[in-house]
């Protein structure tokens, strides 16, 4: 089984923040919908490096152009430049509101606790490989209050919590008016959004919290850590990235959340997941064929295998008849696009793949 996307090709690029255009699409949707005009000037071209092929395709790794405050660790007050204007923190904050997927994850990673959080369709307010990451925390992680949806959130319940800092982004939501309301609470930092940005909007999301410099060398030894482990897998392996949620079977590409940490290990991908248009494909349980792989690493929204074993192609995919078709934890793979759970992707993969 064959693949564009090799170790070779996808480390020779690796650092060089080679981005494809593509639209705006979340790990967890395929609706091919821009959320605004930052999304193509966080996009960049590196010469010869951009070519048609998948292997080229990352994820940005640095926050876009003439964004952020341009400030050090611990620095304030700070004026920082993100996808919705200008905001000014002035002094490090203590009370956050966690508004968007991932960015519980990333304050977490920075070494803060929320003092409230949104909840995405289907899961918890903090999801449960959180308080495993950072047990540590865990009675603060439970005491968070639960602002309502990441789409349509709170208002009251934010502005009840006196917030000094809320964080959001501007994807799938009426981000511009719900922007407006949450920055006569608190000041307000937005970014880009979708598992496609995780890299940049950690970046962001740090200095408006103060720690770029801390975010950054996160991602420099994470960079450094996938591909060492990438090391450990044959060069002609492939994975496959498969997910069911409710009536949506879909395989996830290389601009995908997890497709990047993949990516970032060099790992081979089969050629029907090579795709950089999208960060997801939906499929039918006819066309469950293109879920196959040497490998199939596969989540379920609410964790009943049996959505997917059950499918009547399911036992003639050639990685199930390996006994090569592992469930992996939904929320870290296909759900929250952070850090850790970058951090969760690569370390599930380094054990599972062989």
């Amino acid at each position: 089984m064959s693949s564009l996307f090799s170790r070779r090709t996808a480390l020779g690029v690796l650092g060089a923040a080679v981005t494809v255009p593509v639209l705006a699409a979340c790990s967890g949707s395929t609706t091919s919908t821009a959320t605004g005009s930052a999304s193509a000037d966080a996009s960049t071209a590196a010469g010869e490096a951009a070519s048609t092929t998948a292997a080229d395709a990352t994820v940005p790794t640095a926050i876009p152009d003439g964004m952020g405050s341009g400030q050090g660790d611990d620095v304030f007050p700070r004026t920082v430049t993100h996808f919705l204007g200008d905001t000014t923190v002035e002094a490090a904050p203590e009370r956050v509101v966690i508004i968007s997927t991932g960015q519980l994850d990333a304050a977490l990673t920075l070494g803060i606790v929320p003092v409230g959080a949104t909840s995405g369709d289907g899961a918890g307010t903090v999801p449960d490989y959180l308080p495993t990451a950072f047990p540590d925390d865990a009675d603060a992680l439970a005491a968070i209050t639960d602002v309502g949806s990441r789409t349509e959130p709170s208002v009251e319940a934010i502005a009840n919590l006196s917030p000094d800092l809320i964080l959001m982004n501007i994807a799938g939501k009426d981000a511009e008016s719900l922007y407006g309301s949450l920055s006569e609470i608190a000041p307000t930092v937005a970014t880009q959004g979708t598992g496609q940005y995780w890299k940049q909007d950690f970046l962001l999301l740090a200095d408006a919290l103060g720690k770029p410099e801390t975010a950054q060398a996160w991602l420099d030894s994470f960079h450094a850590d996938a591909a060492s482990a990438g090391e450990g897998i044959a060069d002609d392996v492939t994975v496959s990235l498969l997910r069911k949620n409710g009536d949506r079977t879909r395989i996830f590409g290389a601009v995908s959340f997890a497709g990047s940490v993949l990516a970032d290990m060099g790992v081979a991908r089969p050629d029907t997941q090579t795709f950089t248009d999208d960060t997801s494909i939906d499929i039918s349980e006819e066309q469950l064929d293109q879920a196959d792989a040497d490998w199939i690493l596969f989540g379920v929204q609410g964790g009943d295998e049996t959505e997917l074993t059950g499918m009547s192609l399911w036992p003639t995919l050639s990685a199930v008849q390996a006994d090569q078709a592992v469930q992996v934890e939904d929320d870290p793979f296909y759900l929250n696009a952070g850090p850790t759970a970058a951090r969760f992707v690569l370390d599930t993969v380094t054990q599972t793949v062989k």
